[in-house]
């Protein structure tokens, strides 16, 4: 198990997908690591967020799971200065479980989150759907997608343009940073211009692998993701919300 001080260690060990833990609690490092490396993850661990932000900026992995009250830096602080940086997918694996916590999670740009105590058993599907949605996102893996349009053509409606093979978004020509999560929403409204999607079909398009979600984190993904679209147009207002019924996009 590769402790905070090691931070040389090459992004890939061997074929493994590397899994970074950020948590103060010992326990849960060991009792996380031991469980990750059996399903044949390679992992890091990290006892405070201030070790490791350079760690995950200068080498990064594949995934990481971050607690949220940790000394020194804690969660929510590390993912604002990663997030500066890096789309890397994260996951919140924290103690304080109230909606307004998991909200401010997902603004900050987290990919999921699972409050303690825990599942290993959800915690490792979750971290499996994850990978192979930001997986599905890479070029060399954009024609085993499966879209109703052929996979990694460029989507343009109206000022709206999403590269899948690259992940990249712009908004009347203006780059919007979105998450893989954030991304898989989008997508699936973007498709289907005019026509309401409901959590459940959102929630299938972002978590394809019969992974629980509760419909609030659609709706934190889909506020955040309008957030970042009025920080380049203020009037923006595409992704409309049918009360009772979910959400569309207008390409008008």
């Amino acid at each position: 198990m590769e402790h905070a001080a090691a931070t040389d260690a090459p992004p890939q060990q061997g074929d493994r997908t590397v899994i970074a833990l950020v948590d103060d609690d010992r326990n849960i490092l060991t009792t996380v690591s031991i469980a990750l490396q059996a399903e044949g993850f390679a992992t890091r661990v990290y006892s405070d967020g201030e070790a490791a932000l350079g760690a995950l900026m200068h080498n990064p992995p594949d995934l990481a799971i971050f607690d949220i009250k940790m000394p020194k830096m804690d969660g929510m602080e590390l993912l604002r200065r990663l997030r500066e940086r890096s789309p890397l997918p994260v996951i919140f694996l924290t103690s304080k479980d109230e909606e307004e916590d998991e909200e401010a999670g997902f603004e900050m740009g987290a990919d999921d989150y699972i409050a303690k105590p825990f599942s290993l058993r959800l915690l490792l599907a979750r971290i499996r759907a994850i990978l192979r949605r930001s997986e599905a996102r890479r070029p060399q893996d954009a024609g085993e997608l499966v879209l109703d349009e052929p996979a990694g053509e460029v989507i343009e409606r109206g000022r709206l343009q999403m590269d899948p093979a690259r992940h990249h978004v712009t908004w009347d020509g203006r780059a919007v940073s979105l998450t893989v999560t954030e991304f898989l929403l989008l997508e699936a409204l973007a498709l289907h211009p005019g026509v309401i999607k409901s959590r459940n079909q959102l929630m299938d398009a972002a978590y394809p692998d019969d992974v629980f979600v509760d419909d609030r984190t659609v709706d934190s993904h889909i506020k955040r993701m309008r957030r970042k679209f009025r920080s380049v147009d203020s009037e923006f207002a595409a992704i409309e919300t049918l009360y009772g019924a979910g959400y569309s996009f207008t390409d008008g």
